[in-house]
């Protein structure tokens, strides 16, 4: 498993960060490059195993198998995470489609960027075998 980037003690692998990470890439170039919102509002959110089925990753069918069988507090954990990740980029992706000025996509992006970085970070931390995360402290840390 460690060869294919999956943690043997956690059955998670860190591939999955990269489906957050892209969309992070993007919301860090709105300030800079506002046409880069259209990019971002492209983004889809897609569960672990979903991710897996989409790409080349070549242990694909094992890291779904190692995900399956994680222990369950561990999984519930970083599905908690994932989920709060995932509904910040939903919603700011809402809100980038209600608005059309560059400025307030920008600070949309900068928040939103804020938010995610820490919890793709926690998530990481779960599956290389860190402690319990609290996702409420992390955002009550980052509220602007």
């Amino acid at each position: 498993m460690r060869a294919a980037n999956i943690n043997p003690r956690t059955g998670l692998a860190t591939d999955y960060l990269n489906h957050f990470n892209e969309a992070i890439m993007l919301l860090e170039m709105i300030p800079d490059m506002p046409e880069c919102a259209e990019d971002f509002l492209t983004w889809s959110p897609l569960s672990y195993c979903e991710h897996f089925m989409a790409s080349n990753f070549r242990a694909r069918d094992l890291a779904i198998e190692a995900y399956d069988t994680a222990d369950a507090t561990i999984r519930a954990e970083f599905d908690n995470i994932t989920s709060t990740m995932t509904s910040i980029l939903t919603a700011v992706g809402s809100a980038m489609r209600e608005v059309h000025q560059d400025k307030t996509r920008a600070t949309l992006a900068q928040q939103a960027t804020g938010w995610v970085k820490p919890l793709v970070a926690l998530a990481g931390g779960i599956i290389n075998g860190g402690s319990e995360a609290d996702v409420e402290t992390i955002m009550a840390g980052n509220q602007v």
